[in-house]
């Protein structure tokens, strides 16, 4: 993907409520914040717990794609990625608010013209997952 958009990180946020797990990995690029990537992943149909491989293609109970890639420049407007061709979450510890969270991921996506279409991403996250809370006002700390 390095060949898409920089893939430089100075810090990561993982967050978590009763309908995703989203992790986003952040770049200081001394003018701007740059949203180097946030995979945001539907539980819908998952006990989401620890010590499991987690598939990151296909449709949620919905019928939208389970798993969402966003890349945000700063002073760019945002980038979807092309659907999730194949991909694992690999959760190693914690998934809920208030643990410690940590894992790693692998996807491809499906080589159609998208942005980042026919690339894959990788990564690996650590941190405590905060409550993402929902659209009701309630936001995260």
């Amino acid at each position: 993907m390095s060949e898409v958009f920089p893939l430089d990180v100075s810090s990561v946020q993982v967050l978590r409520n009763d309908d995703a797990f989203q992790v986003s990995y952040y770049n200081y690029n001394g003018v701007g914040i740059d949203l180097v990537a946030r995979v945001s992943v539907a539980l819908d149909g998952w006990d989401f717990v620890s010590g499991k491989n987690y598939p990151l293609e296909g449709e949620d109970d919905a019928g939208q794609q389970r798993t969402s890639v966003l890349h945000l420049a700063s002073q760019s407007p945002p980038e979807p990625l092309a659907d999730v061709y194949l991909g694992v979450l690999e959760l190693d510890n914690g998934g809920n608010v208030g643990q410690t969270t940590q894992g790693s991921f692998s996807m491809s996506f499906v080589s159609d013209g998208g942005f980042g279409g026919g690339f894959t991403l990788q990564g690996s996250f650590s941190g405590i997952a905060k409550d993402a809370g929902y659209g009701d006002g309630t936001w995260p700390d």
